[in-house]
């Protein structure tokens, strides 16, 4: 696996701002995160909304464990898991001036006994062994400029997620449905993770999230989905009903990219 070289003009974060929001960008229309100034917890893009779609069929993590963050964008992830978990969590980031940026710009809070800001690339952390097993909830969103694909997406690199997951866990994967790296995303994940992937309907002009299970196979009856979603949507204001719809629809159509049928992860 290629290590990414120091950040280069194209990594350059700018900002933008219209109707009380926020956006990152890396110099390119293409939005890489957002803040509502007003309420910088809340998540004002969907598809980081369907990223915490993990909750659906986990608690979040006790500590030692963590939720793990592959990317961090604007820190909008980082910041709706600190107010509505009290989970430890451990963003990895390359560019030290998207974590400069976030904190200036963002309301990133700097590291503390809760929160871990790691500078390093993805791919190089998921393949160190010290970090296999840490967190059980791994969430990633890994892309350039062009915010066109995952800048990581070999097989090699989900296998090391699958690792980072430990004995029990899951994966969710900001995924571009409208271009060639969709299918090979999708291949490799599912060959990581022997096939127990779902994917989310398509969202936000492309956005695919993908997730992908890790540790003994289960089955959940519908009213099982049903109810823990309407559990998430009360407690972490997310809308898990319909996540549970869709993954239901998909279940009943045969295929897990779509009714009321018994899901197997």
């Amino acid at each position: 696996m290629t290590t990414l070289s120091q950040p280069s003009e194209h990594d350059i974060p700018t900002l933008s701002e219209a109707a009380g929001i926020r956006y990152l960008h890396f110099g390119t229309e293409w939005i890489q995160g957002a803040m509502a100034v007003a309420d910088p917890p809340r998540l004002v893009l969907e598809y980081t909304r369907q990223m915490m779609a993990w909750l659906l069929f986990t608690d979040p993590p006790r500590a030692p464990a963590s939720i793990g963050i592959l990317g961090l964008g604007a820190g909008s992830l980082v910041r709706y898991c600190l107010k509505h978990t009290a989970s430890r969590v451990r963003a990895v980031e390359w560019n030290p001036m998207v974590v400069t940026v976030c904190q200036m710009y963002f309301r990133l809070p700097v590291s503390s006994r809760r929160l871990d800001i790691v500078l390093a690339d993805a791919g190089d952390w998921v393949g160190d062994p010290a970090n296999h097993g840490s967190s059980p909830v791994l969430m990633v969103d890994l892309y350039d400029a062009e915010a066109r694909g995952p800048v990581r997406d070999s097989l090699e690199f989900y296998t090391h997620c699958r690792q980072v997951l430990g004995e029990r866990g899951i994966l969710t994967v900001n995924l571009f449905g409208e271009h060639e790296s969709f299918p090979r995303n999708l291949h490799h994940l599912d060959l990581a993770f022997d096939g127990r992937v779902m994917v989310l309907p398509e969202i936000d002009a492309g956005n695919r999230i993908a997730l992908c299970f890790a540790g003994e196979p289960f089955a959940c009856e519908p009213d099982q989905l049903l109810d823990r979603a309407e559990t998430v949507e009360a407690k972490y204001g997310l809308p898990a009903r319909r996540w549970a719809r869709a993954l239901m629809r998909g279940a009943a159509t045969g295929g897990r990219r779509g009714a009321r049928a018994r899901l197997q992860f």
